[in-house]
């Protein structure tokens, strides 16, 4: 992970941390990170050097699997020699989805410690210390965290996420994340701002919004009590309020919760990016149906329409799945032809992953492995055109970019991100002119596009271009 790692409390012993898979897992890591250091552990950057090394795992598809395995193994080779006293604790979602199976194939590991039990990591290593037989440590995924819960920011610190739910409500025939993590646990309105004013006083002032979908918090909490003040549109007003988040972008949107509320709110508030993560999956009606999802293409097209209506400049960001159970080839044509005539910014496109414990794992119809990379190549060919053509708008445009560096192709030029560009998934924005600091949010003037990447100069207030 980050350097910023190194700097924690004083400690006897070190742990070096290894996070993989989505932000909503950084956030657990984070978590486990604070609470830590809060017990004197010291973090180091360099696993030969930890006593402990934790692996925070991500089970989703068979693509992560097979990473958090081969990462667990990977971190298993430190433990021969003088370090065999070394502890590995495997987290996260894959231990939480695989508990047993894990434990019997993986003896490398000390410990296993599931998605309801990470809060409890230093109570767990001092436990396991006394009693030096308990070596797996599950519940059900029950834990929400709080304004107050321990935390290390492991991202530059300008910039952090803040996770406002835990589990989901959908119930897509392809996704296990609901046995993994649980039904939908909604924090309390008053909990995130509160941790939103942390972190801008610690210098974060672009905070990213995650969840498996933003647009069904608080659906819990208003269930329970029909007064709970708990939505996507009251928190994202409250949030828009914190002063000193200058940037606030949410991930993770699912169309049927895009209502024109929340749009409208979108469009008015100057720190809240007009970017709409929207997975989609697919768009055909008989695909959609068989995945469970709960909108039609017509229905799906009324939410971009209203989106591109009230915010022509919003950037949509969408993902979709190829080579599902059932999909034919007339099936991918309209998926094909629906791509063409959106013009989406951005799109990431997946092979179907058959998965355990999901209703489509068991479907007939299972699609054929060369099928499917041909179908997630000539998508992703498509959507590249797409995107070298749409970046070309922005040429001559002036934007707003949060300065992150140098570039890690040349020391020549910084690089950053405008407010529409996530981190870690979208472009960047390099910088030729200009000496900005780190942090800084500065007007760009784009000179040249790329497929997913821009070029800009520094430009003051009256445009004139600001030299090195």
């Amino acid at each position: 992970m980050s350097n910023q790692l190194q700097a924690a409390s004083l400690g006897e012993k070190h742990v070096h941390f290894v996070s993989l898979g989505c932000p909503k897992n950084l956030v657990d890591s984070e978590i486990m990170l604070g609470h830590l250091t809060g017990a004197d552990y010291k973090i180091t950057p360099s696993p030969e050097n930890a006593d402990v090394i934790i692996v925070n795992t991500c089970g989703f598809i068979d693509a992560s699997k097979q990473e958090s395995i081969q990462t667990i193994l990977e971190m298993a080779e430190y433990k021969r020699g003088p370090k065999a006293h070394m502890k590995l604790v495997v987290a996260g979602c894959l231990t939480q989805r695989y508990r047993d199976e894990l434990v019997e194939s993986l003896p490398e590991a000390d410990l296993f410690i599931g998605t309801g039990e990470f809060h409890k990591i230093t109570d767990i290593l001092t436990e396991t210390e006394k009693l030096k037989s308990q070596k797996k440590f599950f519940s059900l995924p029950t834990y929400l965290q709080e304004d107050s819960s321990p935390r290390v920011n492991t991202q530059p610190f300008y910039t952090a996420y803040t996770k406002i739910s835990e589990g989901c409500l959908k119930r897509c025939a392809f996704c296990a994340i609901p046995k993994i993590r649980g039904n939908i646990q909604s924090r309390k309105l008053e909990s995130i701002v509160n941790e939103a004013h942390r972190l801008v006083a610690t210098g974060v002032r672009e905070l990213n919004v995650v969840s498996h979908d933003f647009t069904d918090f608080g659906w819990d909490l208003r269930r329970r009590n029909p007064e709970a003040q708990e939505n996507p549109v009251t928190l994202l007003r409250a949030l828009s309020e914190v002063k000193g988040l200058d940037w606030i972008r949410v991930l993770y949107l699912y169309p049927d919760g895009i209502t024109p509320e929340l749009v409208e709110l979108i469009k008015s508030k100057s720190n809240l990016a007009k970017y709409f993560d929207m997975p989609l999956q697919h768009i055909s009606n008989s695909v959609l149906k068989r995945m469970n999802r709960k909108m039609t293409q017509e229905e799906i097209r009324e939410v971009i329409k209203l989106i591109r209506t009230e915010i022509p400049d919003a950037v949509i960001r969408t993902q979709f799945i190829v080579g599902f159970p059932g999909e034919t080839e007339e099936d991918f044509q309209q998926l094909l032809e629906f791509v063409k005539e959106m013009r989406f910014d951005r799109v990431g496109c997946f092979e179907y992953s058959p998965e355990d414990v999901t209703p489509a794992g068991t479907m007939p119809d299972q699609i054929d492995d060369a099928v499917k990379r041909r179908r997630q190549a000539e998508l992703m060919s498509l959507q590249q055109e797409i995107s070298r053509d749409v970046h070309r708008r922005y040429v001559g445009q002036t934007l707003p970019v949060l300065v992150e560096g140098f570039s890690e192709e040349t020391d020549l030029l910084l690089k950053g991100r405008t407010r529409e560009q996530a981190p870690e998934i979208d472009g960047h924005v390099l910088i030729s002119s200009g000496t900005p600091k780190v942090g800084d949010i500065v007007n760009v003037r784009i000179t040249e596009s790329m497929d997913y990447d821009l070029v800009g100069e520094i430009v003051d207030e009256s445009g004139q271009v600001l030299s090195n």
